[in-house]
């Protein structure tokens, strides 16, 4: 009796958006290349877009697989690692020399390592928080803030280079730290939300269509900076508590 071997493949729906995210990716890369700073942010937002997508379709259509999971992986290195470093170099810190290139590659790097640290993690810590800033957060960050000065307010990169440096070593720091920071992963679209909620929405989505580049930006700061203010506010809530018991004991 012969036996049957299941057919190897891999599914195509899924991998077609993660594909698309790559694709998105290299192309920030070719347009910073090129110096066209005003269409390489918005690649690495479609390549955001495209990259939330993928896992969601797998999982609604129920095409998960370990081929998926690595090559999402492997795109978002790209998309996300590689693709805002070099973006970031070419339009403000090539002028600052050895500290530019180096500081390109401590993001590069941050975000392979944040990569791999979720690899490894993945399904073993607290879904409601990411431990470090997500790659593709710190992804928005630098895209931003390319996106907001070069193109609504016409800033050359090599006149803020040095701020360009300081939002580029702490989105790399931020990504390798060990901040929690919110997932929102507890959101569930297929539930029921107020009014309220529907409302801040629908404004939301009003909001950034007025000044994409601005309210992206503002939002993904916001986002970042998040993590360190809320361990700043639990560390002091903590030694707020530790004092409190001390003077409990004394009486």
């Amino acid at each position: 009796m012969q036996v049957k071997h299941p057919r190897k493949g891999i599914y195509i729906l899924p991998n077609l958006f993660t594909t698309a995210a790559l694709f998105a990716g290299f192309y920030a890369i070719v347009q910073a290349m090129n110096n066209q700073f005003e269409y390489a942010p918005i690649a690495i937002f479609i390549a955001m877009v495209m990259d939330g997508l993928d896992g969601r379709v797998a999982r609604w259509t129920h095409t998960e697989s370990d081929f998926g999971a690595q090559y999402d992986s492997l795109s978002d290195m790209v998309s996300f690692g590689l693709a805002p470093a070099l973006v970031m170099y070419e339009w403000a810190l090539s002028g600052l020399g050895k500290l530019g290139w180096l500081a390109a590659f401590l993001y590069a790097a941050a975000a392979a390592l944040r990569l791999a640290r979720f690899n490894v993690q993945s399904g073993s810590s607290d879904n409601r928080y990411f431990t470090g800033l997500p790659s593709p957060s710190a992804a928005a960050l630098i895209a931003g803030l390319v996106w907001v000065l070069h193109t609504t307010y016409g800033v050359p990169g090599k006149e803020v280079s040095f701020i360009a440096l300081g939002i580029t070593v702490f989105a790399a720091l931020a990504m390798v730290s060990n901040i929690r920071y919110h997932s929102f992963k507890h959101f569930n679209v297929k539930n029921r939300v107020s009014f309220v909620a529907v409302i801040a929405i629908v404004l939301l989505f009003v909001l950034i269509s007025l000044d994409p580049p601005q309210v992206l930006f503002m939002l993904f700061a916001g986002y970042a900076v998040s993590g360190p203010l809320g361990a700043m506010m639990r560390l002091f809530q903590k030694r707020k508590n530790n004092r409190r018991a001390q003077e409990a004991r004394r009486l």
